[in-house]
């Protein structure tokens, strides 16, 4: 296949199919046993400094902000990240000094992220959709997929993408390299106790990343019965034999909102927001103190920073409910 054109960004995870089947071949169990375990104990299984971290959609909607806050909590350090369809996630991990790599999507803007880039924090730049087919690649193991877009644009010359003569057309395709995270966070509806996941309402590529990554943490709103999940599997999002931690953590995407069961903070999101946009840092520092350090878990975040009077107005405010239950 003759290469036209190369980005000059860094790959920051070199793709190999056949290593990361052996990975799974020897560190994933499919026996059906409880992967039930506390977020602390999650973070610290299966999170290690160093790893390429990716997440399921943003703090907005359905995201896993009880895991990051965990994990900015126990101070991991030099993760990569893929950042797609993110803003807030990017901007409290780079502020709490837990990441030295980004593939950028779309991760907004902020003084904790100009600091960061000043101070030499690694940047490729693709795009939401070009990181997602990444995902792809990686789940279908595969080391590259072809795409018809990024081409001809700024994006594609600040990421590790490549331009390729088709072999059958000769016309010109991108190639980008498939990506298989060190670990994925994705929160969830309802899970069993085994992994088998249950995602309702707007979603990116939940599957697609748990197939693709080394390790899996699902956090959820509520851990249900087994007998439900084989009742009516075709509501299984994600099987148990991709995860390997299952944290039930209700109301673990606050400030976002999970489809169904309550509305975003928004309250709170424009405090994170307006802590962002202090050039100093401080806002951002006292942010982190308040709702991060201060408290030792997620349900301690819940009683002690949000509240049940809080909680209850979120989920009386979604008003649409019929399917997500």
């Amino acid at each position: 296949m003759e290469i036209l054109d190369s980005g000059t960004g860094e790959l920051f995870q070199k793709p190999d199919p056949d290593a990361h089947r052996a990975y799974l071949r020897e560190h994933r169990s499919h026996a059906l046993t409880s992967k039930v375990m506390t977020e602390q104990e999650a973070v610290n299984k299966y999170v290690q400094d160093g790893d390429y971290l990716c997440y399921d959609c943003t703090m907005l909607m359905r995201g896993p902000s009880s895991l990051v806050r965990e994990i900015i909590r126990q101070k991991k350090k030099n993760l990569g990240v893929g950042g797609r369809f993110t803003y807030m996630i990017i901007n409290l991990l780079v502020a709490a000094g837990c990441v030295n790599r980004i593939d950028i999507g779309y991760i907004g803007v902020g003084n904790a992220l100009k600091r960061a880039f000043d101070e030499g924090i690694k940047v490729s730049e693709w795009s939401n959709s070009a990181i997602t087919m990444r995902l792809l690649a990686g789940s279908l193991g595969i080391p590259f997929i072809p795409i018809r877009f990024l081409g001809g644009t700024d994006a594609f010359h600040h990421s590790a993408a490549k331009l390729a003569k088709d072999p059958w057309n000769n016309k010109e395709i991108v190639l980008v390299p498939a990506l298989n995270p060190n670990v994925s966070l994705i929160h969830v509806h309802q899970c069993d106790i085994y992994g088998n996941a249950r995602i309702y309402g707007p979603s990116v590529s939940p599957v697609e990343m748990a197939a693709s990554s080394k390790k899996v943490i699902i956090s959820t709103e509520e851990i249900i019965d087994n007998e439900y999940i084989r009742r009516d599997p075709g509501r299984t999002t994600i099987p148990y034999y991709l995860v390997d931690a299952v944290v039930e953590a209700p109301f673990g995407a606050h400030p976002g909102e999970v489809a169904g069961r309550y509305n975003a903070d928004i309250e709170r999101i424009n405090e994170i927001a307006g802590a962002g946009a202090d050039p100093t840092g401080k806002a951002m520092n006292d942010y982190l103190e308040k709702y991060v350090y201060s408290v030792n878990n997620h349900l301690e975040y819940i009683d002690q920073r949000v509240g049940l009077e809080r909680l209850l107005k979120l989920q009386q405010a979604m008003k649409i409910k019929q399917g997500y239950e």
